[in-house]
């Protein structure tokens, strides 16, 4: 574990309240406030009160705090080495994060260090600087819930352009690609941005209406793992975003059911077969078939 819980969103917001308090007293509407920028919802509940009646007692009666000095929380060599690492990924740098703090750190890691199969390799260009201007264009939009005008290049090499409501990005672990997902014209609901030319704000006068997006073919796989290795807790981990339920069958047998989208199929083949002779898929038969089509195509390749 490289990041101990005081850098999570409770220690995050409570350090804030203090850092304010420490230069003027804190009122309710301010405690309130920080808390909805900096934690959850159901945070106001806990931490305004843990405040208030003095359980965590960093706060007095009158909104100021005993504490002299702001809070400052200071990262380890190992936790700046692996944030060095996750800073060499071009994906990053997509989001223009800052961190130049790190200049003189070394990485835990590099993308040397690893070699990753069993994916296309006609990836995004995340270094591509249209690409990147486009992706941060489209960012914005989809926070701030803005249409865009979108000039992009089909299959066919063709130009076309679009008008339309950003839903939101998604990435593709097999494909390598971030798409984007839209409303408000019925042409073209995804586009890969590495097919767009240019990205701006939509300036024009008709209004675009966001549609209901048509409800995603589900489908489900069962799986069957021995927990050696810490089987179990890296499935569950690495399919934490999908729905899904476990049984235990046996002391170290369990069986799960992984809920995903038609459209994902593939990529859920590639995320089962990374677990090699831990995980057994035993249903449907279907999903069986595309298994064992895989590994006969890395066969036949000598993998």
């Amino acid at each position: 574990m490289l990041f101990h819980e005081i850098y999570g969103a409770y220690f995050n917001t409570v350090s804030q309240i203090i850092k304010k308090a420490v230069s003027v007293p804190v009122t309710d509407k301010d405690i309130r406030e920080l808390i909805s920028q900096y934690a959850f919802s159901e945070s106001m509940l806990s931490i305004e009160t843990a405040l208030k009646e003095q359980h965590w007692q960093l706060l007095k009666r009158d909104g100021t705090t005993p504490i002299k000095n702001e809070p400052d929380i200071s990262l380890t060599l190992l936790q700046k080495r692996w944030l060095k690492a996750i800073s060499l990924d071009p994906r990053i740098q997509l989001f223009d994060c800052d961190f130049s703090f790190l200049d003189d750190t070394e990485p835990l890691f590099t993308n040397e260090d690893y070699y990753i199969f069993d994916k296309y390799a006609d990836g995004d260009d995340f270094e591509n600087e249209n690409y990147i201007r486009n992706f941060r264009t489209i960012l914005k939009a989809v926070h701030e819930h803005t249409p865009l005008s979108i000039e992009m290049t089909n299959k066919k090499g063709n130009t076309l352009s679009f008008d339309v409501i950003p839903e939101y990005l998604e990435y593709s672990e097999k494909d390598d690609k971030f798409r984007l997902l839209t409303s408000g014209n019925r042409h073209v609901s995804v586009i890969n941005l590495g097919r767009i030319i240019s990205c701006k704000p939509y300036e024009g006068k008709a209004e675009l209406r966001r549609t209901i997006p048509e409800k995603p073919h589900m489908r489900s796989v069962t799986l069957e793992l021995y927990d050696e290795r810490n089987a179990l807790e890296r499935v569950m981990l690495h399919f934490s975003h999908f729905e899904k339920e476990a049984e235990k069958i046996s002391d170290n047998l369990y069986r799960v059911k992984i809920h995903y989208e038609q459209s994902d199929e593939t990529e859920m083949v590639i995320r089962v077969l990374s677990f090699g002779p831990m995980v057994k898929v035993t249903a449907p038969a279907k999903f069986v078939g595309l298994i064992k089509g895989r590994l006969r195509k890395q066969k036949s390749c000598g993998l």
